[in-house]
């Protein structure tokens, strides 16, 4: 199938061809048709399975059928919330990229920074508004923004929200948008409070999923290091002594971590960079952008990160440290390996860490590779600790 035979509009097609899109992934496939229907949706699917576009493409569309036909006055028409800066910002670059044909304007609103740049852009007209909760619910109690007139709502990465504690402000952005409108809400996991939280913005929703979350790509190459905690900086540095790791995303689990990681590579020669909640606006967007342009070769991060950085090619994720909860693991190695590229996806596992591994594996029903032949290798642990059921891992040399 291409993107021809799902009905877009010429705009669309063009904007899709100078980005470089052919094929349309599986979500794109499947909730394309169901937006252009005007249904509501609710799709399940892990990061990087393309949904952005999924929404993206049939809003834009919809909204410049609609605009044919309004008084030309330019009003927030959707509104799509997402947890994190990085990912309003990305997704924000999404919709200017899809839509560069049309003439509908698009605006990107969240915390951390002055509002006055922001509100002079409300001031001045947008079609589309993506927004972090907190941002919004500011502005909309400074009358900035008027949701009055709204057609579309996108919830995305319901299930960080709830994880980031932001389902109160989800519900009362809820209670502020009007009755008639289309609504899509997307989560990598279903837990009973997202569930809950979904059958109080869809109506009679069409339900798609998309790579569960028990499953990681095929063109991710997995493997894990036994290493004493003490030796993990060491180790790290030794890895990236390799030239063939282009670029690395590296994951510690607190933002000290992340800082220490950072220092410590720039102390052996590795140009490293931090990113976090505790940086500002501008640093992280620096070291974002500096990543992506490949003038920083690693950029260390926590759980922030896992969703909503998009950096073409990246060819390792490292987990310095595991996550403990399991599908966070998933969530973290997918961002390599994308867009039909193979990637590499190292972690490093202690003693303290053996039973986290354990829960990775019962996950995914799969067994992470062990690379025994490293200086700073320790005895592997019994099976009991690695995965179930009992069965001899396998010695793994990996390449990309």
């Amino acid at each position: 199938m291409s993107f021809e035979d799902l009905l877009l509009t010429e705009p669309l097609l063009l904007a899709l061809k100078t980005e470089g899109y052919s094929i349309p992934t599986p979500i794109q496939e499947k909730a394309i048709p169901i937006i252009l229907h005007r249904k509501d949706l609710l799709g399940c699917a892990q990061t990087g399975t393309g949904k952005t576009a999924a929404f993206a493409l049939p809003i834009l569309q919809l909204l410049d059928e609609d605009k044919l036909q309004d008084s030309g006055r330019r009003v927030i028409r959707a509104l799509i919330v997402t947890p994190t800066r990085e990912l309003a910002i990305q997704i924000r670059e999404s919709f200017a990229a899809y839509g560069k044909h049309t003439s509908l304007r698009c605006q990107v609103i969240f915390g951390g920074v002055p509002q006055h740049s922001q509100t002079i852009a409300l001031k001045n007209g947008v079609d589309i508004l993506v927004a972090t909760p907190g941002r919004l619910l500011d502005l909309i109690d400074q009358k900035f923004i008027s949701l009055n007139d709204l057609s579309f709502f996108v919830l995305d990465e319901a299930d960080r929200m709830l994880d980031m504690g932001f389902i109160h402000d989800v519900r009362k952005i809820i209670t502020k948008l009007p009755a008639k409108r289309q609504s899509l809400f997307f989560s990598a996991t279903m837990p009973a409070e997202i569930q809950k939280l979904a059958s109080t913005i869809l109506v009679n929703p069409v339900k798609i999923e998309i790579a569960p979350i028990r499953s990681t790509s095929n063109l991710i190459k997995q493997a894990v290091y036994f290493v004493d905690k003490r030796d993990k900086r060491p180790l790290l540095i030794h890895l990236l002594k390799d030239c063939s790791i282009a670029s690395a995303l590296v994951f510690t689990r607190t933002k000290h971590g992340a800082d220490r990681v950072s220092r410590d590579l720039n102390k052996a020669g590795v140009k490293a960079a931090s990113i976090h909640g505790n940086k500002s606006q501008n640093a992280r967007q620096e070291a974002l952008r500096s990543f992506k342009n490949k003038t920083l070769r690693v950029l260390v991060a926590t759980d922030l990160a896992s969703r909503g950085i998009d950096v073409e090619e990246l060819s390792h994720v490292i987990n310095y440290e595991l996550p403990n909860i399991p599908e966070t693991y998933i969530h973290r190695i997918g961002r390599t390996g994308r867009a039909g590229i193979s990637g590499v996806a190292l972690s490093f596992c202690d003693e303290e860490e053996r039973e986290y591994l354990k829960e990775i594996n019962k996950l995914t029903s799969s067994r992470i590779p062990v690379v025994e032949d490293h200086p700073f290798a320790i005895r592997i642990p019994s099976a009991k600790y690695i995965y179930e059921p009992d069965s001899r891992l396998a010695v793994a040399g990996v390449t990309r």
